[in-house]
Formats: structure tokens, sequence, C-alpha cells
């Protein structure tokens, strides 16, 4: 027996601990496949099969219209928050309040981010608080998380990157010369949520999966991991 499952990047060391366990304890086993939520849902919508999905709830739903997914077995996994970063030994910036956070991204000489989700919420937010045409010759735009970090720590510096805290908290174990600024301020923060839901069709094991994803067991792991 074996699962295939298709989870956004954010969620990433949560899914790849609980997943892992879940073939040790079970014997099922489990290949985990991470891209972007968009990309995700265009390669399911697609016709590649995946027998555990998790994404956002919006993109689950749709999913769902589409008879893609079993809403009986779903359940809540948490939600990833957006943060600021720049190359390792630049002075952080304050990015406390949304003042602050006007100033960093004013001063800076690139501003970075991805053509995901947390891509698409940092540029509303730029054009939300009037920043975009300020900065837009500036803007870098590039594919995944992972990317956003790898071109701030390659920058000769000065570059502001955005992106969900739990990526960065990846990237930042793995000694990645990027450093933490800090979350985006309440006031302007975008908290996203993910499910884990089970395909449509999929087997038992699929749905003992998904229990497991989303049990309160799980919660901790993904709170240690930077999903809330």
């Amino acid at each position: 027996m074996s699962l295939k499952v298709l989870s956004a990047g954010a969620v990433k060391r949560g899914v790849a601990q609980i997943c892992a366990q879940y073939e040790k304890d079970t014997g099922t086993r489990v290949t985990v496949e991470f891209d972007t939520a968009p990309s995700l849902r265009a390669r399911i919508e697609g016709g590649e099969h995946g027998d555990v999905l998790v994404l956002p709830p919006a993109m689950l739903d749709a999913l769902a219209r589409g008879a893609r997914v079993d809403n009986a077995h779903r359940g809540y996994i948490g939600r990833s928050r957006m943060g600021l970063f720049v190359k390792r030994g630049v002075t952080l910036p304050d990015i406390s309040t949304v003042a602050a956070f006007r100033k960093a991204i004013l001063a800076s000489d690139a501003v970075v981010y991805n053509t995901a989700s947390s891509g698409l919420y940092m540029e509303q937010l730029l054009k939300q608080l009037g920043l975009h045409a300020a900065v837009e010759a500036r803007i870098v735009k590039v594919d995944s998380g992972a990317a956003v970090m790898q071109q701030v720590a390659a920058h000769p510096g000065g570059a502001i990157g955005s992106g969900q805290l739990s990526e960065i908290r990846v990237q930042l174990d793995k000694g990645l010369a990027i450093a933490l600024a800090g979350p985006l301020p309440d006031d302007i923060q975008n908290a996203t949520p993910y499910d884990a839901a089970a395909a449509a069709g999929a087997s038992a094991a699929a749905h003992g999966l998904v229990a497991a994803l989303t049990s309160d067991a799980a919660k901790a792991v993904f709170a240690a991991t930077g999903i809330d």
C-alpha cells in the first residue's frame, strides 16, 4: 500500500514529520510532493492524482465542487503568518508598525516576493498602502518562497523579502544567509489557513493519514514549525 500526498510548501516541515511517522506506524509507504498552492491546484485540475491534499480551504472547496475532494475526510491543520527578512549581516529594519513597515519598504533597494499566495498578498498590500508605484522598478518576482530567500541571500545588500514564517524558518534552519526582521504588523498581517483532505474515492489508509494530520497531536507538531 502506498499513498501520494500533494502539499503546499508553507506547511512542509510538519507534513513531512507526520507523514514519516504515519509510514512508520502503519507500514504504508507515503510519498510527499511539495509545490506552491496555485501550482498544485492546476496540477490536480489537470488530472494529476494525489491521495491526500494539503491546501488552503478555498482551493479545496473549489476542488470539491469538481468532485475531486472527499469533504467527509477533511480537517483543519493550522494557519501560517507572513514575515519579512533581509540578508544576514544587514541591519534589521524595524517593521513593528505599519508606519515602520512603509519606511522599510521605501528604504530597500529591492523588494522580493513570489508568484504564489504570499506574493499575491504582498503585491496587493503594496498597492493598498500606496507603495507599489514607488518601488515598482525595484520589485523582483520569483516562483517560490525558497527562491525569494535565495534571491535575498545572494543580493549585495538592501533587499527585503517576504514569505510565510514557516518557510523562512526552514531556510534559517538550513543556514541560508538571511535574517528574520519579524512578522508583519498585526494590522496588515495575512494568516493563510490550511486543511488536509482525502481525494474523492481515496482509500481507508488515506483517511487515516488525514486523521493523523489533523489530530491534536499534529497541532503540536505544526506549532513547533511556525504553524499556529
